[in-house]
């Protein structure tokens, strides 16, 4: 235990996600050391952050606009829909450089014992934006894990009288894996999802 500031200092650093007592601690012993102007720099961008980033009006994906860059492209495809869990999920699928439709963050998934039902989600947004007709094909990005999985299965329930043609993110091994290490859930979806070795 420190005195004073350096205490708040350390217990608001622990309260970022995935960063732990001794790493916010270290964290905090880097900015004590660091140049004040580089500590200020730091302190007016997370300010300046909070002021300006919103959520997009459309999607909900951070944006410093009404729309994010996504939703005001014309180029991109209006007619398919990629659903993610979280904003971070947009820029992974978006560096690969594949997908050319647009997005619907829904804010986490169901998780029962976080106490997060479809009601805490951004579903009903999403049923909103496909009232139009115009979207054929959404896409569940879910994370592939339980609640991801509940989450991809309560839409896709939700989907099925619309005629939408819902589709799921492959799953099985990653490139460079060795099949000895892979878990039993993995490898069996990597069969599932097996494709012709001509493609």
């Amino acid at each position: 235990m420190y005195e004073g500031v350096v205490q708040d200092l350390i217990d608001e650093l622990g309260r970022l996600p995935g960063v732990g007592p001794k790493s916010a601690q270290r964290i905090a012993f880097h900015l004590l050391q660091a140049d004040a102007t580089d500590v200020r720099r730091l302190a007016d961008v997370l300010v300046e952050v909070k002021a300006k980033v919103k959520f997009c009006s459309t999607c909900f994906n951070v944006s410093e606009e009404e729309q994010c860059r996504i939703c005001r492209d014309p180029r991109r495809d209006p007619t398919v829909l990629c659903v993610v869990e979280e904003y971070k999920d947009v820029v992974a699928i978006e560096r690969t450089r594949e997908y050319r439709g647009r997005y619907h963050v829904l804010g986490g998934a169901i998780s029962p014992l976080d106490g997060i039902g479809p009601d805490q989600l951004r579903i009903r947004e999403l049923l909103q934006r496909l009232a139009d007709g115009e979207v054929t094909e959404v896409i569940l990005a879910t994370d592939p894990n339980l609640e991801g999985e509940a989450t991809a299965t309560y839409i896709t329930r939700m989907l099925k009288t619309l005629g939408l043609r819902v589709t799921r993110l492959a799953s099985g091994l990653p490139v460079g894996g060795d099949l000895e290490y892979a878990d039993e859930v993995t490898l069996g979806r990597a069969f599932a999802g097996r494709r012709s070795a001509d493609d």
